[in-house]
């Protein structure tokens, strides 16, 4: 197995059709003991509680750096290290320029960019002292074409900016022989997405994509198990496209 005896924390991964769910089970399988972070603790339980006895599940808002760290404080009590970080939390919201607010501004950004600031903050020091670790970063095609389907332009800045930490996280870390790596997803059917699609919408957005059909949670957690497993070892600083050919550059 890729993981076996291996340890690793995947945030905002209570959702059961979401991308951070997908990814803990592709994990899980591969023998890791998963560590979901969610908002509510009884959602987190009963995610963990579904791969199996073997993992745990913990309430975390990752806008909030004491509750990363008790998040990984806990993890260390429970299992003695953390070998990988999958900063899959976030959240999008559609909306033109003019209209942002800074309320707005403020929730993109503190979940999607504060938010993978804070939980990698929070596991650096446990992956330092182990000389060992892999983080991956979760960012989005919007980020690369100015602009997605649902997300506005701050959103698309806030996963800009999450592109432009893991790079200098990437140089920070890599004496330490830690990785820290990006995907950028396309478009994927999740419950966030799955009801704002129409039939005209979907067919429109298929006709850009090389692949023809949109992507499932199911690819981008194969590529997290790609970039936190050893297949990737000399890794680090990439960005990795997961969008079916919607963007090629």
């Amino acid at each position: 197995m890729l993981l076996e005896n291996k340890v690793v924390i995947v945030t905002g991964a209570a959702s059961p059709r979401g991308i951070g769910k997908a990814t803990a089970k592709a994990l899980a399988a591969q023998g890791a003991r998963i560590v979901i972070l969610d908002l509510r603790e009884e959602d987190a339980q009963r995610a963990a509680a579904d791969l199996g006895d073997a993992h745990l599940g913990l309430a975390c808002d990752v806008t909030d750096k004491d509750a990363c760290v008790s998040a990984a404080k806990a993890t260390l009590e429970r299992y003695g290290r953390i070998d990988g970080l999958i900063n899959n939390a976030g959240i999008t919201q559609p909306a033109r320029t003019l209209d942002i607010t800074s309320e707005n501004f403020n929730a993109i950004v503190d979940v999607n960019l504060r938010g993978t600031l804070y939980m990698s903050q929070a596991v650096l020091p446990a992956m330092k002292e182990q000389r060992s670790g892999s983080i991956v970063c979760m960012s989005s095609v919007s980020a690369q074409r100015g602009g997605g389907i649902f997300g506005g332009p701050h959103y698309s800045a806030a996963k800009a900016g999450v592109l432009g930490l893991s790079r200098a996280m990437a140089r920070e870390f890599g004496g330490d022989s830690i990785r820290v790596n990006s995907i950028t997803p396309g478009l994927i059917q999740t419950d966030i997405t799955g009801d704002k699609l129409t039939t005209d919408m979907r067919a429109d957005i298929i006709k850009g994509i090389p692949l023809g059909r949109l992507g499932d949670a199911s690819d981008v957690a194969n590529a997290c198990l790609f970039l936190v497993s050893d297949l990737s070892t000399y890794l680090t600083g990439i960005t990795l496209d997961v969008n079916g050919g919607m963007l090629i550059h």
